[in-house]
């Protein structure tokens, strides 16, 4: 079983759920606390053992290089003033090693996560949806996905049990349970169904591990079935 090391996360959408907000700042900057959301997605997967991380950005998301690139000037500014806990966070993201490719064309998630191909090598990988910030006291999401990998192998999702008059906002899954493992393996996949038409209540997080097969199938997709479906 080849160890999950690399994890790409799509960042390329306009992000119009949140308009005007999004208008001059990419979703993944927009702050939780003290932190842009993105950040919280990128330590997220160092935690769960990720080694190469891939942020597929695209047109006006320079703000997401900048913030995990270093920035000379305000670290002299705060070490001439001595204020060392700030200069630690500042050089911490700085130190997190972190590619980049661009989508050109804003053609779907499918298309985002197809630019990763040359990246992952022929790998199995993770996949971290950049607006998508999942929280867990014990061991992170990604992390419980790449153990259950570890143990079952094939694809893995995280998934979630939503209100049914929600299900039209989520890709749903059904499937037959694993005895005593908080399993499904899944047998219907439906994305965003009408409310009454769902084969469940169970949605898909931003979270899943991929085979790298997933390329040779998004290379024979046309538009309109999940390479080039939206512009999320």
């Amino acid at each position: 079983m080849q160890k999950i090391k690399k994890a790409v996360i799509p960042a390329a959408g306009f992000g119009t759920r949140f308009l005007p907000a999004t208008k001059a700042t990419p979703k993944e900057m927009l702050p939780i606390v003290d932190k842009p959301t993105i950040q919280y997605i990128v330590e997220e997967a160092l935690d769960s053992g990720i080694e190469e991380i891939l942020i597929i950005s695209g047109h006006a998301k320079r703000a997401i290089e900048d913030h995990f690139d270093s920035a000379p000037v305000l670290e002299a500014m705060l070490e001439e003033k001595h204020k060392d806990d700030l200069l630690a966070m500042v050089r911490e993201t700085a130190d997190i090693n972190v590619h980049y490719i661009r989508q050109k064309s804003m053609r779907g998630l499918g298309d985002a996560i197809y630019c990763a191909r040359s990246f992952m090598g022929g790998e199995p990988f993770a996949v971290l949806l950049g607006d998508d910030v999942v929280y867990n006291q014990g061991k992170p999401a990604l992390k419980q996905l790449i153990d259950i990998h570890e143990s079952y192998g094939g694809s893995v999702l995280g998934c979630q049990l939503v209100p049914e008059d929600k299900v039209s906002s989520y890709g749903v899954v059904a499937g037959e349970e694993i005895a005593g493992a908080n399993l499904l393996k899944v047998t219907d996949m439906v994305e965003k169904p009408e409310v009454g038409e769902a084969p469940s209540n169970m949605a898909v997080l931003g979270r899943y591990i991929i085979s790298s097969s997933i390329f040779d199938i998004l290379e024979k997709n046309s538009a309109g079935q999940g390479r080039r479906d939206s512009a999320y």
